[in-house]
């Protein structure tokens, strides 16, 4: 049944609503990578709310994501000590404190494969590194500061970056990271389809619940559990 699903969601019209759209609307390797950071950094809450967000920083760059963050065009837009609300918990102040730890990033390493190339070998260790880094860059705030935590949405990011042969995921560090070693991201919604599956025994988010979901969905892919991800959004339709 959750192979049945995953041929039948894997497609591209599962980009139409989902966030994982914006990183096709951009061409070469650096804009959709920076686009897809950020695109899963704002991933949270109502659809509705954070699309309008992510395009419009898609707007702000002209379609060069890299350039505008490694440029700083982001800082008259979004200024330092700006306290008002960009984004639901996020703060113009935060999302500017995010983008100047990109900046910093890109300008160090060039490009995000070539840090994460650098400083990973598999899925965790690259969310490690990740989280990581943009702790001791201060932007905590927008992403985890360790990896005790689900950490859906780098998760997610590395979904979209190390899948290859997908018409969703754009598989760009494949050749650096394997498939095989990325985390579940694990958000409300999947923890309830995977436990009603009995995936799952517990109902609380954490990278110990997101790993034992991953090391169950290897049974039923063994050579890209992350393909589950498709098939428990599929079930999830369906029984909805």
């Amino acid at each position: 049944m959750l192979r049945r699903h995953a041929e039948h969601y894997e497609t591209a019209d599962f980009l139409v609503g989902d966030p994982s759209w914006w990183m096709h609307q951009v061409s070469g390797a650096e804009n959709q990578e920076a686009l897809a950071f950020l695109a899963s950094c704002l991933s949270y809450g109502s659809r509705k709310q954070f699309m309008p967000k992510i395009g419009q920083m898609l707007e702000w760059s002209g379609g060069e994501m890299h350039r505008w963050i490694v440029d700083g065009g982001f800082e008259e837009l979004l200024p330092e000590d700006d306290k008002r609300c960009y984004y639901r918990l996020y703060t113009k102040g935060c999302m500017n404190a995010l983008l100047r730890a990109c900046k910093c990033m890109l300008k160090e390493y060039g490009t995000m494969g070539c840090f994460v190339r650098r400083n990973a070998t598999d899925g965790f260790s690259a969310l490690h590194s990740l989280s990581a880094y943009f702790f001791s860059h201060g932007a905590s705030n927008v992403v985890p500061k360790d990896v005790t935590s689900a950490c859906k949405r780098l998760c997610m990011f590395l979904r979209w970056m190390v899948r290859d042969h997908s018409p969703v995921d754009l598989g760009l560090w494949h050749d650096f990271i394997d498939k095989r070693t990325l985390i579940m991201p694990l958000d409300t919604h999947v923890m309830q389809q995977a436990v009603k599956l009995g995936l799952l025994s517990c109902s609380t988010a954490s990278m110990s619940a997101a790993r034992r979901l991953t090391a169950s969905l290897t049974e039923v892919f063994p050579d890209d559990p992350l393909r589950g991800d498709f098939a428990l959004f599929g079930y999830g339709v369906e029984n909805d």
